[in-house]
């Protein structure tokens, strides 16, 4: 196998997967194919779709064709020459309680009809399950992965190695682990389907980065049944390279339009708010004159258009360094896909690890679901581990954020300036000008134009949840400090008395004196002395 990573952001990455029929770009997505009743044809998925892979049931294959793809060979039975994944039978486990088949025998079947990428017969872990149920999904999926190379034949097949735990992390991290030291070049999350039908995306971000912990980087991972295209965005910036989907078809049968934000009933729509080619030549009243028939087609067409635009979409996020912009305002189209995103913040430390730290643009910041951003994470730990202040530095002085960047070529800078030549050389030099602001915290000067210090923009006003991180992390500056004393200018109207209380607290903790100055634009001048008197104050000067 080559997994070949081209770009990357968040834990999200376009790369080239290559099997043995065709060379595929990821993220991708696997259209689900049922060869029974399949409303989009296998060829028009390549010819007119641009689908790169598919995906097929390989137990229902054989259940219902026997030979014949053994025969034909499964590329010419699917009538499709790109890459053909397969599934072994294991959600049937999880819906019916068991399959006619065995580990040996859907091995053999994907190995004679010739899959791409196979998979093989793991126990799913349902989401009802007691923990020792669970124990034991993942204790015989293990068991099944370890004899299954004993069974394989063929080198040319990329196989799957699922990891299964369902909603008990603990058991996802070691089925992750044992499963990573086993020579698969594929590994997926196992039992989700049923985690996301009771809308507990906040619970599949945890399996997906607990799963993604425990296997080496360089291994794709595939997360099976990822039905709506709002959840790509997700599934994406926490690391899966690969996903499949039969919800194209699935709503479409049962008369429902994709959007990329949610989905609406045909029988419930007056227009069709999307420029694919089959919604700019029809209207909602007008496909629901025509048989059932046509309308599914019409439906799952459509439904397709989407999942893969919103592929492209992704992709290109990736490609621009703004992947958790687009994943935020994909996220919240439903408070359950918003509540993932809130997750992220207990693996913060695990995103910002794999992410890129300079990017070729800024990005954008809304509100404290942001904290969780790789860029503002590794600010916090680069600035607490590797940042000295200036040696002669005796007093801190905090100003607030200013809207112009970088901070000291802003204009209000020009009065900080004015006050240093106040002081005089000998004075200016023992103090400190630092900027307190959202959302990285403290700013010292002398880096505001490091990335992304001044490649960023922010929603105001600032949210409460900001306000106070950024309170949090001035206070873990001054403790951290060899500083003697403190002068805040307070911009009441932006900080309220947060960001000053804060910063109190930290001085009477540490000993140090403290002093603050209401910003005040009218009368500047009055708000220079004050500060240059505070100034002098702590320095002893007159």
């Amino acid at each position: 196998m080559s997994f070949e990573i081209k770009e990357k952001d968040l834990l999200g990455r376009i790369g080239k997967l290559k099997t043995r029929t065709a060379t595929v770009e990821t993220p991708l997505l696997f259209p689900v194919i049922n060869p029974s009743s399949q409303p989009i044809s296998s060829r028009r998925l390549k010819e007119t779709f641009g689908c790169q892979a598919l995906i097929t049931n390989s137990y229902i294959i054989k259940k219902r064709f026997k030979q014949t793809p053994i025969e034909q060979g499964l590329h010419k039975f699917l009538d499709y020459d790109g890459a053909i994944m397969t599934d072994s039978g294991a959600y049937q486990i999880l819906v019916y309680g068991e399959v006619e088949v065995t580990q040996k025998e859907i091995v053999a079947y994907q190995e004679g009809i010739g899959s791409d990428i196979a998979t093989i017969l793991d126990i799913p872990t349902g989401w009802k399950v007691t923990l020792e149920e669970a124990e034991v999904t993942v204790a015989e999926t293990l068991r099944r992965a370890k004899a299954f190379f004993d069974l394989k034949i063929r080198d040319d097949i990329l196989w799957v190695g699922p990891i299964q735990g369902g909603r008990h992390l603990d058991l996802v991290a070691q089925s992750a682990v044992e499963m990573s030291k086993l020579p698969f070049q594929i590994h997926a999350l196992g039992s989700p389907t049923e985690v996301m039908e009771n809308y507990r995306y906040d619970v599949l971000a945890d399996m997906i980065l607990t799963a993604k912990r425990g296997i080496p980087f360089e291994r794709p991972l595939h997360l099976f049944g990822a039905g709506h295209p709002s959840m790509f965005a997700l599934a994406v910036s926490l690391g899966c390279d690969l996903f499949d989907s039969a919800a194209y078809a699935l709503y479409a049968r049962e008369g429902r339009y994709m959007t990329e934000n949610g989905t609406w009933r045909l029988d419930q729509m007056d227009y069709f708010p999307c420029s694919c080619p089959q919604c700019v030549s029809e209207t909602p009243e007008g496909l629901q004159r025509k048989p059932a028939k046509e309308r599914e087609i019409f439906l799952a067409e459509h439904n397709l258009y989407v999942c893969l635009a919103e592929l492209r979409r992704i992709k290109q996020a990736i490609r621009d360094g703004r992947l958790w912009e687009h994943t935020e305002m994909r996220l919240h189209a439903h408070p359950a896909l918003l509540s993932a995103l809130k997750r992220v913040r207990s693996h913060e430390d695990f995103l910002e690890k794999f992410s890129p730290t300079v990017k070729s643009s800024g990005f954008f910041y809304f509100d404290a679901v942001g904290l969780a951003r790789p860029e503002i994470v590794h600010y916090r730990k680069r600035l607490t581990e590797r940042y000295m202040p200036p040696t002669e530095a005796k007093v801190l002085l905090l100003v607030p954020q200013t809207r112009n960047k970088p901070f000291h070529k802003a204009p209000e800078m020009k009065k900080i300036r004015q006050l240093m030549r106040m002081l005089g050389g000998e004075l200016s030099d023992q103090v400190h000008v630092c900027v307190y602001a959202a959302p990285f915290g403290v700013v010292p000067l002398e880096l505001d134009e490091v990335y992304p210090l001044s490649q960023h923009e922010v929603a105001m006003p600032i949210d409460i949840e900001t306000i106070r991180y950024v309170a949090e992390q001035t206070a873990e500056f001054i403790k951290r400090g060899s500083y003697q004393g403190i002068v805040l200018l307070n911009d009441k109207k932006l900080w309220n008395t947060t960001v000053k209380d804060a910063t109190q607290d930290a001085c009477r903790m540490c000993a140090l004196a403290f002093d603050f100055v209401e910003a005040n634009t009218d009368g500047t001048k009055e708000m220079l002395l004050n500060i240059e008197q505070a100034l002098r104050r702590q320095l002893g000067a007159k």
